[in-house]
């Protein structure tokens, strides 16, 4: 309890420091983000949009896939569905598991090892019988992000240098890491500006009014920082 308590006493320290009532332009919320950061380990930093979308309508989801200018932080294992020359081509891209029928058979059997998914277009049939076990865990691949594709180099080297995958929830937000805490103001600046790039030209067409309609970013265990969306956009 005194642990729980510890946490619970640095937590709402935190709040205290972060104004409410105010936006934070994009700089100030990550400059006051690492101040706020616990020292103890790295968190990873995530940010929530909030979007002017009917998440229940299916043209206006929102989905795509960014490359970080400056990467996640962490190692990031790779799972390839690829057989003959594109298994060899994983490989060598540098997967860390690469296989067909039997790693359906290894996930199957409970194995989630792993943190993304690429898979050749014609490996997808195969893929598929694992929807009720990847689908939940958002480890599905998509052709919209990259993940299903012949050109597995590609996408591996893309995961490596520090890919994210957003989409919208049932609620219309959506919800990405851009890095650690330990990463500069400038760094972490820049890579959740390519995600609202990214997100801003996933707009669907079909989406009218306001488009950006909330931001915020946090660390792991802290606390959310409302970011003011004209400073972005």
């Amino acid at each position: 309890m005194l642990i729980g308590g510890r946490m619970n006493k640095k937590h709402a320290a935190a709040e205290k420091k972060v104004d409410k009532t105010k936006l934070y332009n994009l700089n100030e919320s990550v400059d006051l983000l690492k101040q706020l950061a616990n020292k103890k380990f790295d968190e990873t930093v995530d940010m929530a949009v909030n979007l002017g979308v009917d998440p229940k309508k299916s043209e206006q989801m929102v989905r795509g896939s960014v490359v970080l200018p400056h990467g996640l932080g962490k190692k990031v294992r790779v799972v390839v569905f690829a057989k003959g020359e594109k298994a060899l081509e994983a490989s060598k891209a540098g997967a860390d598991f690469v296989g067909a029928e039997d790693l359906v058979e290894k996930i199957t059997g409970g194995w989630m090892d792993f943190d993304k998914i690429v898979a050749t277009p014609d490996l997808m049939g195969m893929v598929g019988k694992l929807g009720k076990i990847l689908g939940p865990r958002g480890l599905m691949p998509n052709p919209k992000t990259g993940a299903v594709t012949f050109e597995v180099e590609k996408a591996i080297k893309d995961i490596s240098a520090g890919r994210v995958d957003y989409k919208t929830d049932k609620t219309g937000i959506v919800h990405v890491s851009v890095g650690k805490a330990s990463f500069d103001s400038k760094k972490l600046a820049e890579n959740a500006m390519a995600v609202i790039a990214s997100i801003i030209k996933a707009k669907p067409t079909s989406s009218k009014g306001k488009y950006l309609k909330k931001l915020s970013i946090s660390s792991t265990m802290g606390v959310g920082i409302p970011v003011d969306v004209a400073s972005v956009s």
